[in-house]
């Protein structure tokens, strides 16, 4: 497709989550190259503009560059199908299912996809029966909020009751998960195809929030150096990951490969980050796609409520 056969597209960016700043970074890059490829795209902010404006300035689709809550949880994704504008992405029941990261494991487990083990904290959880349960050391994180926000890696047991109170300010569902020694992989998806896999090599510890986005140490690889045939493995779990959960049109799986050589899925990203950093452009690049090629075609993969 042409740009100019989108119609007038919206760019949704900045938003209301704690991602608000990394999804003004993607919707900047994303409208940017939209409009050089010649789409009559212009920047939305729902976070400053209401929503009936998209009806109101006669928008024929949205491209979502939205991270986190109210962008990438299903709210506005049933919000554009109620007015009838095709947007980029999940639909409604998977945007808010891989937002959940306690369901997305459930529904993993049931069809047999590996995830690390897990419990649900609360404020009445015996923390000292989750530790001997889950083992040492413990990755605490809030269920519904993106880019590792809230996480916290503990290996003392008298550490998790503040990880936890951490995690319970972002989201009133918290996950115990046990930590998995290993390589730390992604998997972007477009279309129905998973992309050459990236390798992330942090310096410190986590790949964290500051890891991911304001950190010049941490290093990717695409290719992932992984032997051919393992890295297809990887990839077609990866898929089957992506679509148990009704996943569409683009997003990113990210795991662990233990150092006895599993693989554990850890969770589904609807609407990844496109800044600099980004590693769907990475994967992208590395399959012989540019930035802009890629933003038309996730944008050609429009869902139709």
């Amino acid at each position: 497709m042409k740009g100019h056969d989108f119609g007038k597209v919206a760019v949704l960016l900045g938003g209301r989550s704690a991602e608000r700043e990394i999804s003004l970074q993607s919707g900047q890059a994303v409208l940017e190259a939209l409009r050089n490829c010649g789409v009559d795209a212009h920047p939305f902010d729902p976070g400053e503009k209401q929503l009936g404006a998209l009806l109101d300035e006669k928008f024929d689709r949205a491209h979502i560059a939205l991270h986190g809550r109210f962008g990438e949880d299903g709210t506005m994704q049933g919000a554009l199908e109620l007015m009838g504008i095709p947007y980029t992405g999940s639909g409604v029941m998977a945007s808010a299912l891989a937002m959940d990261k306690w369901r997305t494991k459930l529904l993993w487990e049931a069809v047999g996809i590996n995830s690390p083990r897990s419990l649900l904290l609360n404020g009445q959880s015996d923390f000292d029966a989750v530790v001997s349960t889950l083992g040492l050391p413990l990755i605490v994180k809030p269920a519904r909020e993106g880019s590792t926000i809230g996480l916290s890696k503990i290996n003392r047991a008298q550490d998790l009751a503040q990880a936890y109170h951490v995690a319970a300010e972002h989201d009133a569902l918290v996950l115990a998960e046990e930590f998995i020694e290993g390589t730390e992989l992604t998997a972007a998806i477009l279309g129905d195809t998973t992309l050459p896999l990236v390798r992330i090599v942090v310096a410190g510890e986590l790949y964290d929030y500051e890891a991911k986005y304001l950190s010049d140490d941490t290093r990717y690889f695409c290719p992932c150096g992984l032997p051919e045939e393992q890295e297809h493995l990887i990839q077609q779990q990866a898929l089957k990951a992506y679509q148990t959960l009704g996943c569409e049109g683009w997003g990113r799986i990210d795991l662990i490969l233990s150092q006895d050589g599993r693989f554990y899925f850890l969770e589904a990203n609807t609407s990844p980050g496109m800044t600099s950093h980004s590693l769907v452009p990475m994967a992208a690049a590395t399959a012989g796609i540019g930035f802009e090629d890629l933003v038309l075609k996730i944008l050609s993969l429009s869902h139709v409520g």
